[in-house]
């Protein structure tokens, strides 16, 4: 019921799974270094799969203002981040100075085959783009539909993992809860 009430008709939501990423961009054509966290759903579209973009938070404003006013990715700023503690792969999502998200994973645990890696990196994502009214409320509500292209996987690996969401007002990744882990990439 959570899903059906943010994933956009005519997007369909075929499991109550949500994934939860945390993303370090070292090195983006155009925008530099930044880190971003938010949550994709998987759905079906006519009966391909793909997943839909429900929120993205980032550490700097140009991804930011690029990738929302563009392509209607829904982005926010905050303080996500992406490390290695030993033998830890640690992820955080602070909005000031409140915690939203924190995510562990075995680092480097087990290998994956790159040929499925690249098989789910080729499934379509979608996007809820809204053109506000001069009120602010939607004006326009366009479902985008987008692939990744000139991907290369040089490496993929999963492991034990775990998953903390917290409340905060405008960052309600928490709407979504943790109810299990059912893996991690």
């Amino acid at each position: 019921e959570a899903l059906r009430k943010v994933v956009p008709e005519p997007l369909q939501v075929p499991d109550p799974v949500v994934k939860y990423e945390f993303i370090r961009m070292p090195d983006s054509t155009g925008f530099g270094d930044y880190t971003e966290s938010g949550q994709v759903i998987p759905v079906t579209l006519d009966g391909v799969a793909g997943g839909y973009v429900h929120s993205m938070y980032l550490n700097d404003e140009a991804p930011i203002a690029g990738g929302r006013e563009i392509w209607g990715f829904p982005k926010k700023l905050a303080e996500p981040s992406l490390r290695v503690e030993k033998d830890t792969l640690i992820g955080t999502l602070d909005v000031g100075p409140v915690r939203v998200a924190t995510g562990t994973m075995g680092y480097k645990h087990r290998s994956l085959d790159p040929a499925t890696v690249m098989k789910s990196l080729e499934a379509p994502s979608f996007l809820l783009k809204i053109i506000p009214h001069v009120d602010c409320s939607p004006r326009i509500c366009e479902l985008v539909r987008y692939y990744l292209e000139d991907v290369t996987v040089k490496g993929a690996w999963e492991g034990p993992a775990g998953l903390e969401l917290h409340s905060q007002a405008l960052a309600p990744v928490a709407g979504l809860p943790v109810l299990e882990v059912l893996s991690a990439v």
